[in-house]
Formats: C-alpha cells, structure tokens, sequence
C-alpha cells in the first residue's frame, strides 16, 4: 500500500465547511484537526473534529448556523466537537468521489492557518490517479502534493483498536441511521442487522464510543 499527502485548497468562493471561512477567520479559535468525517445516508456530514481556544465562542457560532443539525463540544482546551451539518456542494462532492474509490483517509486530517486541509491517503498509485483526475475536474477543488511513498500501518488508529464484530456492528450502525439526526435506528435495528441481541448490540456501541473519544484524546494530546 501506497500513501499520498497533499494540501486541498478551496478557491476563493467555495469551502468545504458551510462555516469554514467564518471559523478560520475568527481569531479567538484554532481549527486544529478533523478525526473522523462520513457523509450520512441522510445527506448530512458527521463530524469529530479538534478545536483550541475560546470554546464558547465556537459553541455561539454553532448554535447561530442554519445549516448545523446538531453539535456537541467537550472538553477544556483543545476540546472536541461532534457536530451533524448540511454539506457545501464541494464538501459533498469531494466524499461522494472518495467514497466511490478504492482510497482511504488517514486520519487525522490537519487544518493549516489559511483553512486548507493537510491529508494522506492510503491507496495504490492507479487508485490516486483516479481520484485525483475526477477530483482536480471540479474547480472549487485545488491539490498539492506534498509527499509520497510506501505505508508502514500505524497501530494506534482506531479501526484497528476494534475488534472485527465491532467494525461490523460500526458500519451497521451507521448504514441504517443509527448517528442520524434524528436517529433512524435503536439498538434492536442495529442488532437486527447484524444478528445479536439488542443488549449486545448496546454494549458494542457503547465500547465503540468510548473507544472514538478515548482516541481523539488520546491523539490531541501526543501530537
């Protein structure tokens, strides 16, 4: 397997959150990193993401946005946020093709001062060929190319802290709306799904999540 880490810069009228240049602009927030982001069956995004400085400030323009479903913040500083959003055209776009390739996202993905996006992609070089020529064809979408060659995989990422039945009940969840908002799925549909009981299907869940945070902690604070 090969990696791949670039710069994406969005032009001057687009961005890939709908709060992007607002929350890159305000001085008194540090967008620090995105851990995990998925586009929903619903059409929304789910977002973990890593922030730094005046939390309420953050918290104020989350709660103010029309097109924020619904947020969490925890934490002191840094602090995560957990947030459900109406993608921009170029946010969307830009998962709908990652999510029809044979590309994966390391993550977490690093925000750089100006709001671009440092990423690494873990694929084969065809694989990135493909992404990159349906990707580089919008022109809200600009890349650059910082560095590339074999992946040695890191152990502390979260998928591989899960046990197999826990990915699978994961991408259950997910699949059927279990994180949509509103939610689209209990405990007995996720268990349903994937054939267990709905108390273990609850407990899966629940060691998942705990796992997720742990994890975005745990990476805010040795990076």
């Amino acid at each position: 397997m090969r990696y791949l880490t670039g710069l994406i810069h969005p032009s001057e009228s687009s961005s890939f959150h709908p709060l992007g240049k607002q929350l890159t602009e305000e001085s008194r927030i540090t967008r620090e990193a995105i851990h995990h982001i998925e586009l929903l069956t619903d059409g929304l995004v789910l977002m973990f993401a890593e922030g730094s400085g005046d939390r309420e400030r953050y918290e104020e323009i989350m709660q103010n946005s029309p097109f924020v479903v619904d947020h969490l913040v925890a934490g002191e500083d840094p602090w995560t946020a957990v947030s459900q959003f109406e993608p921009t055209d170029v946010s969307k776009r830009a998962l709908e093709l990652q999510q029809e390739s044979n590309v994966v996202i390391k993550m977490p993905i690093r925000f750089t001062p100006d709001g671009s996006l440092r990423i690494t992609y873990l694929g084969t070089d065809e694989d990135f060929q493909r992404l990159f020529r349906d990707t580089l064809g919008e022109d809200a979408i600009a890349f650059e190319i910082i560095e590339k060659g074999d992946y040695e995989p890191d152990e502390s990422s979260l998928t591989r802290q899960l046990t197999t039945r826990q990915q699978e009940v994961l991408e259950a969840a997910v699949d059927i709306g279990y994180y949509s908002t509103p939610r689209q799925a209990t405990h007995a549909d996720v268990a349903a799904a994937v054939g267990i009981a709905p108390t273990t299907a609850g407990e899966h869940l629940r060691k998942i999540e705990e796992r997720a945070f742990s994890t975005i902690v745990h990476t805010s604070h040795h990076q």
